[in-house]
């Protein structure tokens, strides 16, 4: 069994409860702070970076050659593309370097891309074939972040504008927020009394 497999419901539940409250609570309690960080983050080169590494290294685990223990403890059988492990393995950091170096515009953006959608997979497997009709909120969230992920990596322009609208003004930008922790309370509510 992947690693993923073994993830139960109720420790996805925490730790998106848990990353959807802190963080939307913080916004919600400093939002100026908030908005500004958030304007600033499609160009923050140095969180460019740590996504990128984070994101590429997590899709090497992935990948990586069996007998290295912990490294290899999160390889997956990719069926048809098995065979396709060893290229792999060389090109991921080659990629990862190539697109520190020479993607210069908006790399928090695609990174953070990439990122959402490693984060999405072990999201899906806790809730999969889960009877609780409520751990579709979990999916919902893994859903949202493989669109937001994908779209983030393929026009990334596109997270700039979403953030200059949601903080056009700090009225809009608190109801987005109480939204998000709104959703974060209903998932932490669903953690506790039912997975």
């Amino acid at each position: 069994m992947h690693p993923y497999e073994e993830i139960p419901l109720s420790a996805a539940g925490y730790c998106v409860a848990a990353y959807l409250i802190i963080s939307h609570l913080w916004m919600l309690l400093k939002p100026e702070q908030a908005m500004a960080s958030l304007q600033k983050l499609p160009r923050n080169r140095i969180l460019g970076i740590v996504f990128t590494v984070v994101g590429f290294s997590w899709f090497w685990l992935l990948v990586a050659p069996e007998g290295l223990g912990l490294l290899s403890k999160l390889a997956m059988d990719l069926g048809e593309f098995n065979n396709a492990k060893p290229i792999m393995r060389l090109v991921v950091p080659i990629a990862a370097f190539l697109v520190i170096t020479e993607v210069k515009e908006f790399l928090a953006v695609r990174s953070l891309g990439v990122v959402c959608l490693m984060a999405a997979a072990p999201l899906l497997y806790a809730a999969f074939l889960e009877p609780f009709q409520s751990r579709l909120m979990i999916a919902i969230f893994a859903y949202a972040m493989i669109t937001k992920g994908l779209f983030w990596v393929g026009m990334p322009y596109l997270m700039r504008d979403a953030i200059s609208w949601a903080t056009a003004s700090v009225g809009r930008f608190k109801m987005l927020v109480a939204g998000g922790l709104a959703y974060g309370i209903a998932v932490l509510a669903c953690t506790v009394m039912w997975w």
